[in-house]
């Protein structure tokens, strides 16, 4: 589980097959390095990997060939140059952002990024070739004030189209300069992960009115021994 707040960020300098070789940036080394152990979960532009061999100057991690292809860690061309780094949160740790839990629902892309007055403001959208995934895994969960992870980062969603196909977020200066959100140019693919309670709530709502509530069945004498009076 992780919050989405960025600690570091890295490059990864060799991929062999399925084994991603992640150096961290020399500034920030003591950050992700200082307590990491082999086993270890560290968000990878927020995709949870497992640390398997620990490095000076970095680690590398094992990726699945379905997370090659439903991320951009497969795709690094088309991608940011830097990646986002976060250890896992730790119990009695602070939750700055909202609950992240590696798990990538889908590939977004940058339309456009200008800079306000006081933030960046950053629209994603749909890439071409992936509108199916994006309407079912990532439209049904966009609400404005809502939470998305981009890239691991915990983002607020500004604003968001009526049928899903982009949204707004108003990026801070301290998160665009200390995050690789700074280096993505439009068209640049981002990992893009839906707010889980969002899916706890769609879920239990559904197998709720389905299994227990069913619309045909309802009554004035059905509402009365269910506590509506």
């Amino acid at each position: 589980m992780f919050t989405g707040l960025i600690e570091s960020l890295g490059t990864i300098t060799s991929q062999e097959k399925n084994c991603l070789e992640i150096l961290v940036k020399n500034s920030d080394r003591s950050v992700i390095l200082s307590e990491l152990a082999i086993g270890d979960s560290v968000a990878v532009d927020g995709v949870c990997l497992t640390v398997e061999t620990i490095l000076d100057r970095g680690f590398v991690a094992t990726v699945s060939p379905e997370t090659l292809e439903r991320t951009n860690l497969g795709k690094k061309e088309r991608a940011a140059k830097y990646v986002n780094l976060e250890t896992s949160l730790r119990v009695g740790g602070k939750i700055g952002g909202h609950f992240v839990t590696g798990h990538i629902d889908g590939i977004g892309c940058l339309i456009e990024s200008s800079a306000s007055a006081t933030s960046w403001e950053m629209r994603f959208g749909q890439p071409p070739g992936k509108e199916q995934q994006w309407q079912q895994y990532i439209a049904p969960y966009l609400v404005t004030k809502g939470s998305i992870a981009v890239n691991g980062i915990s983002l607020t969603v500004a604003e968001c189209a009526v049928d899903g196909s982009w949204f707004k977020a108003a990026v801070i200066p301290h998160t665009y300069q200390a995050t690789n959100l700074s280096h993505l140019q439009p068209g640049d693919l981002v990992n893009l992960e839906s707010d889980i309670l969002g899916k706890y709530v769609e879920r239990l709502l559904g197998e709720r009115t389905k299994s227990h509530y069913p619309q045909e069945n309802i009554s004035l004498s059905f509402l009365a021994e269910n506590g509506y009076v």
